[in-house]
Parts: C-alpha cells; sequence; structure tokens
C-alpha cells in the first residue's frame, strides 16, 4: 500500500510537535554545549555530563539488563558503544564549539542527515527518494540561510547610522 499525504491540513500535529521539540533540543544542545565547552578546561565538563547520564539511566539499564551485567563480551561491547558513539563524536563536537561560533556550528550539525545518508547508502545499500533528499537539501539550505541573515543583521546593527 502506498502511503500518500498531501497539504498541511494532513499533517499530524502530534508529529508536528515533536519535530519542533527536537528543533528546540538541538538548539539547546549547541548552546549549551558552547557554554560548557568555555565553562571547562579540557573535556571536564563533557565527563560530568557524561557521568550524571550515565547515573540517570543506570537504574533502567540495570533493570533491563539483568543477568547479562554479569556476561564480560556483553559488559565490553557496551563499553565500546559508549566510547564510539557518544565519548569521541561528543568530544569531538566540544572541541569544535570552542573554536567555531555556534552559528557555523549548527551549519555543520545540520550536514549530519547528509551524512547518515550517505552513509546508509554506501554501507547499506539505502535508497532515498528524491523527496527526501530534497528535504534535506531544504534543511540545509535553510540553516545557510538563517546563519548568513543573523550576521548580516548583527553586521547592519554594528554599524553607525550615518
Amino acid at each position: 500500500a502506498v502511503y500518500k499525504r498531501q497539504g498541511w491540513d494532513r499533517l499530524d500535529p502530534l508529529g508536528v510537535l515533536f519535530a519542533l521539540g527536537a528543533a528546540g533540543s538541538w538548539a539547546f544542545y549547541i548552546l549549551a554545549s558552547a557554554r560548557v565547552g568555555r565553562a571547562f578546561p579540557k573535556l571536564d565538563g563533557l565527563a560530568l555530563a557524561m557521568t550524571v547520564g550515565a547515573l540517570i539511566s543506570l537504574p533502567l539499564g540495570i533493570v533491563d539488563a539483568g543477568p547479562a551485567l554479569f556476561r564480560i563480551e556483553i559488559v565490553a561491547l557496551g563499553a565500546a558503544v559508549a566510547v564510539l558513539s557518544s565519548t569521541i563524536p561528543y568530544a569531538f563536537e566540544l572541541i569544535a564549539l570552542r573554536r567555531l561560533p555556534a552559528a557555523a556550528f549548527a551549519i555543520l550539525m545540520s550536514l549530519a542527515p547528509a551524512t547518515a545518508s550517505l552513509a546508509g547508502f554506501i554501507f547499506l545499500g539505502q535508497h532515498m527518494t528524491w523527496l527526501e533528499l530534497a528535504g534535506i537539501a531544504l534543511v540545509i539550505a535553510a540553516s545557510i540561510g538563517a546563519v548568513r541573515s543573523s550576521a548580516r543583521a548583527a553586521r547592519e546593527a554594528a554599524e553607525p547610522i550615518a
């Protein structure tokens, strides 16, 4: 069966709410990460944040994993996933945020869907429709446009009125 929706009236309000929540969360993440990067030397802030996150989720993980926690290969695999999927990428992001303005970092973050799509195509043989590719391109273009227009507005506000 082909699932086809057309028009604004067919949007799922809960889906739109979740999308707006995700956008707000990404903005908060970028601004909070930039602040943590400035406030803590080296990667201390990241270590603290990851420790708090681990402690908050630990009870749920223990309940869900149960006796599997006593299997060393499972614990080792979990540690490898934690380091490769969270610790290293977040460390690189924090280092980048120390060197880049948050606006430039936001443009780089908007490239993530394109990068993931390319990896899915190369490594998993996943194909995207033209509409999905156009959506990714529009997200990147909107991010670039927002940053450029805010930079232009900042320059104009800083210029004295003649």
